[in-house]
């Protein structure tokens, strides 16, 4: 059993990102040695592909419909258990240091100390997300390309002070090794937009060899839910040409920016003496499409937005090993329960998931089910994602379902839902949806608790009035909103 666990979590960043998970040019070495030295999951998801449902779920280890965290604006409130409250009440020290998209630094999260948090804006966040049926009115403008690097943000200047803070933690830790076992939950905010990153990382990524991304033609024909979605979210009808260039460089700058500052708290462990002593857990909250299917940011189910990285190292965890077991963030509570000796509580406490450091351990449980659901912005329905051996299938409520064999088909290019000889796969992956959710239900109810919560606010009209801030400040900064 390790003594310590750093939770290292960065905002947005897409799975195929990365050098240990095949990308041929992003540049990645450090998260790459991490894995090389643990236990990399290849079938990893998010609970659901918008930041603080996601979060939700990282920290109860517990259904996003059975929490009621349903959207950006029904953000962690302390009133679910979590794995922070039993740690801290189990002697341990639980601090977070950045990013927690909570509601309000004051209530009652189980953490012993909170350095610098980012909380939801007002503890309700933006609330123009959740107006729905009919849906808010399409963006008139873009905040995420205003400051379209090379350069600095107040997301690239938070997460250096969150990496020194760590830094500077794990030292005083380390310096004090008699003091009590401790989990540091050290959230970065890159690689979520702007999309700008530092001279040194954006130089790696010249323009001509950014990628185009694959259906962002105008003339492709896109799922209804995704079309909806789409013209909601019309963040691609203010890219042309040169601009595509330069946010994917940016993003991929950025993707390289998280890395030194990963790489920089992992030496510190290292140099401290204490990383034999700590299970490391890395992982992001959701992806990001980069312009695939003509969507920028994520909200949706396919790859590009729902699979997340996720690799734990330490001690007692197989090194080098690729594991395909599917995966998810429901796992994480799990997982740093069991990493500090307590997972005799984890049926006790009704976490929903398994610890990854047991999976690491197993031969591969490809039929294992992934499940990720989303009631979010810019979906006037909620669309569900069960990942199971191969096979993808992706329910809208009110819209035909979809399938992909993710062996044969990586890049979700041909819908199997239709083709009859795949009935038997559609049934078995429906009927296991359903074991976990009444996916009428939760979208019934998730749309009746938003539209409680957009009267208590003034109403639809005030709320679309008002605008959106398409991003939560900084500590010490206010939002500023845009129609």
């Amino acid at each position: 059993m390790a003594k310590n666990v750093l939770f290292i979590i960065s905002d947005q960043h897409q799975k195929k990102a990365l050098g240990c998970y095949g990308h041929d040019f992003v540049k990645t070495p450090n998260i790459d040695k991490l894995a090389k030295r643990g236990t990399r999951f290849s079938a990893a998801y998010t609970s659901s592909p918008v930041c603080v449902p996601a979060r939700a779920v990282i920290a109860t280890g517990k259904y996003i419909f059975e929490t009621g965290y349903w959207d950006n604006c029904f953000a962690y409130d302390g009133s679910v258990r979590s794995w922070h409250h039993m740690l801290s009440e189990n002697g341990m020290e639980v601090i977070s240091i950045g990013k927690l998209h909570f509601t309000r630094e004051e209530d009652p999260f189980g953490l012993t100390r909170q350095i610098n948090p980012m909380h939801i804006h007002d503890g309700v966040g933006d609330l123009r997300g959740s107006v729905k049926r009919p849906m808010a009115p399409s963006y008139t403008k873009w905040r995420g390309i205003e400051r379209l690097g090379p350069g600095e943000s107040a997301y690239t200047k938070y997460d250096a002070d969150i990496t020194a803070t760590t830094c500077g933690l794990i030292r005083e830790k380390a310096a004090n090794p008699d003091d009590k076992p401790w989990a540091i939950f050290s959230s970065l905010v890159c690689p979520h937009p702007p999309y700008c990153s530092p001279q040194e990382f954006y130089d790696l990524y010249p323009l001509e060899m950014m990628p185009k991304p694959k259906l962002i033609e105008a003339d492709v024909s896109l799922h209804p839910w995704m079309q909806n979605l789409q013209r909601n979210r019309n963040f691609n009808d203010f890219v042309d040409e040169n601009t595509r260039r330069r946010i994917i460089a940016n993003y991929y700058g950025c993707v390289s920016y998280v890395d030194s500052n990963v790489g920089k708290i992992i030496d510190c462990l290292d140099d401290s003496g204490i990383l034999e002593d700590t299970i490391i857990v890395y992982t992001s909250d959701h992806g990001e499409n980069l312009g695939t299917r003509q969507i920028w940011g994520k909200l949706n189910m396919y790859e590009e937005s729902a699979a997340i990285p996720l690799l734990i190292s330490g001690a007692g965890i197989p090194s080098g090993k690729v594991c395909n077991t599917p995966v998810s963030l429901l796992d994480i509570a799990p997982t740093i329960v069991d990493a500090v000796g307590l997972s005799s509580i984890i049926e006790t406490e009704g976490l929903q998931g398994k610890s990854l450091l047991k999976i690491a351990k197993e031969p591969d449980q490809v039929g294992r089910i992934a499940f990720s659901e989303y009631y979010g912005p810019g979906a006037d329905r909620a669309a569900f994602m069960i990942r199971q051996g191969n096979y993808k299938y992706i329910y809208y409520v009110n819209f035909e379902p979809e399938l992909f064999d993710l062996d044969a088909d990586p890049d979700e290019l041909n819908n199997l839902y239709k083709d009859l000889r795949y009935e038997g796969v559609v049934k078995i992956c429906d009927t296991a949806l359903r074991r976990i959710v009444d996916p009428d239900d939760a979208d019934n109810r998730a749309y009746l608790a938003q539209s409680a919560l957009i009267e208590k606010h003034g109403g639809r009209e005030k709320i679309i009035d008002k605008g959106a801030f398409q991003g939560s400040p900084v500590p010490g900064e206010k939002p500023v909103f845009v129609s």
